[in-house]
């Protein structure tokens, strides 16, 4: 008794500074009301490296625009803690991250639960064993300390949280592609850094009320290389099973009505565009998942279930990583074929359509005395089976045909495509000499239009024409993209005009389509008159045109449009996309 009592002395003596670290979280303590702030991130990085040496290492991999540290935890009991050291042991890397939209905060905590319950060996056991995660709890850093109330009025807590987009106003899950924003580029780096063979995005969804509780999509299920969408969907089918067994209600669909507002119009699957997350690591052959919980369910529940899924992605790449890891590599290996070969590059869903039960509520659809619409309102006491339509046969839309050799980047824009392909770890070379004459294909757009507004700081443009072969200078310099890597269908995306996400759409090159000389109206009478003295047959051509089609005959800027496109002094680069394809490597 004695040298309990003195034991018992000498422990309460130890500082506080030798305890264990708490490494519960704000939403644990609330029980699951609160979330905390950023700094709880920064302390809870630190102390679960701290409590867990051997485990986990804090890292930080970029700053954000105001200066914020943006954190992972690498987690690991292979004792594999850099990235040389993984790719060495070809250890599969899953990175989950959370807060890209920081409103939707589930990720956050849910993700520091199931890391505190997997170290303890209270959640799959055993799958550190065979992996190592990087965990972002916040990607959104200073989105997420734009911290209030009422930030998503349409969601069940917790009682704060932070805004969607940065402090730039970046919307994250649009950025992938593009990658303007300085914490896109930091995440890319980390991506090319550790190279993950699975993504996890953790999101909140919007929507209507029902009782589904959670989607998890995954690509490569119905895009991309598809040998290894059966990677994709055994991961998917896998994580369905194990939150099912523990009382989810999943969906493997984003479910948004097809008709807006329209539960009776059912739902349409589809393949998200490479500016989103699930779009994007699919065109790198590795495995997207998007995991949308319930925004009209409480956040106890929705961090459950996020923790839930967390956990069963772990435990399905510890079981099965290390075959889905070569058959990404063997998708690395058939993409670096595919020169010369049709591809889609984007997808929809046919109007092939099957009934679905689908729990949802009572609800009622009567015009609104406020908007004037005609708006639904549901009855949560009274649960209600819908049969509805869901059209989930995927095809591909928009096809392509890759370059047989790949792309050229002219030299007065080879520093800013130059910028973007390191920026997603893309192999190129530099030309070091000139060619006075190659021989390549060039796209001319027969006609431009552009988006009536901005979006996230772009003015989008589409272009309506072809590739067709051309022989063009190219100076020393020029940047040379082979198709011939891995990473080959992100090229084609980022390349083609039809890419909904290439640099071209995004207005990376508008000035391209921006006339800069011309000729003054009365300068361009005089010029038209000289050119029809010296050619009869120009002279008949317009004749012709202004006989036969009105709306060019009573339209002064067109009929001198047409003399000055035939002059020596018109810009033949005019509408000429810069970048051109090439069948032979320079």
């Amino acid at each position: 008794m004695i040298r309990s009592a003195l034991l018992l002395a000498l422990l309460s003596a130890i500082p506080f500074a030798h305890a264990a670290p708490d490494l519960t979280t704000v939403a644990e303590r609330s029980q699951f009301q609160k979330t905390g702030r950023y700094d709880e991130v920064i302390a809870l990085c630190a102390a679960f490296q701290k409590a867990y040496p051997k485990q986990v290492r804090c890292i930080e991999f970029g700053r954000t625009p105001e200066g914020r540290p943006m954190q992972a935890l690498v987690v690991t009991r292979t004792g594999a803690f850099t990235a040389q050291a993984v790719a060495a042991r070809a250890l599969p890397v899953v990175l989950v991250q959370g807060g890209i939209h920081a409103g939707e905060i589930d990720g956050k905590d849910a993700g520091f639960l199931a890391l505190r319950e997997m170290l303890e060996n209270r959640a799959a056991p055993g799958a550190l064993d065979k992996q190592v995660l990087l965990f972002v709890p916040v990607f959104n850093v200073d989105g997420h300390e734009r911290f209030k109330e009422w930030n998503r009025p349409n969601q069940r807590g917790p009682v704060e949280m932070g805004w969607r987009t940065t402090a730039q106003n970046f919307n994250l899950n649009r950025d992938y592609a593009k990658a303007d924003s300085i914490e896109m580029q930091s995440m890319l780096a980390l991506v090319n850094a550790w190279d993950p063979l699975v993504y996890v995005d953790l999101h909140v969804t919007n929507g209507a009320k029902f009782e589904h509780d959670i989607s998890i999509q995954v690509e490569p299920v119905h895009s991309a290389d598809e040998e290894f969408r059966k990677a994709g969907l055994a991961l998917r089918s896998g994580v369905l099973a194990d939150i099912t067994r523990l009382g989810s209600i999943p969906q493997p669909f984003y479910m948004s009505f097809a008709e807006e507002d329209n539960p009776a119009s059912g739902f349409a699957d589809g393949v998200s565009d490479p500016r989103f997350s699930t779009g994007y690591f699919a065109l790198r052959n590795r495995i997207g998942v998007l995991v949308e919980t319930h925004a009209w369910k409480d956040y106890p529940t929705r961090v459950r279930i996020t923790r839930n899924s967390v956990v069963s992605v772990l435990e399905q790449v510890a079981q099965h990583g290390k075959a889905w890891q070569t058959a990404a590599r063997e998708a690395d290996g058939r993409a670096a074929r595919l020169g010369g070969t049709g591809l889609p590059i984007t997808y929809k869903a046919t109007d092939k359509k099957r009934m679905i039960d689908f729990r949802g509520y009572a609800y009622t659809r009567t015009l609104s005395d406020v908007s004037g619409a005609l708006m639904t309102r549901y009855d949560e006491t009274k649960p209600q089976v819908w049969t509805v339509p869901l059209r989930d046969e995927i095809v591909p839309d928009v096809m392509v045909t890759a370059p047989k050799a790949g792309y050229i980047v002219p030299a007065a824009h080879a520093a800013m495509v130059a910028r973007k392909l390191g920026q997603h770890g893309i192999s190129y070379r530099t030309l070091g000499a000139a060619q006075a004459k190659a021989d390549v294909e060039t796209f001319r757009a027969e006609k431009v239009t552009y988006a009536p507004v901005s979006l996230e700081s772009h003015v989008r443009v589409t272009l309506q024409g072809g590739w067709k072969s051309e022989p063009r200078a190219i100076e020393k310099g020029a940047l040379f993209v082979p198709v011939a890597q891995a990473k080959a269908r992100l090229v084609v995306a980022l390349f083609e005009p039809a890419g909904p996400d290439s640099l071209v759409q995004w207005g990376m090159f508008n000035t391209a389509f921006e006339r800069k000389e011309y000729m003054e109206d009365y300068v361009a009478e005089d010029v038209a008159r000289e050119m029809m003295a010296a050619d009869p047959a120009l002279a008949a051509a317009f004749k012709a045109k202004v006989d036969s089609d009105p709306a060019f005959a009573s339209n002064p800027d067109a009929r001198l449009a047409f003399f000055a496109k035939r002059h020596t002094s018109y810009d033949e680069r005019l509408n000429l996309y810069p970048v051109l394809r090439t069948a032979v490597a320079p």
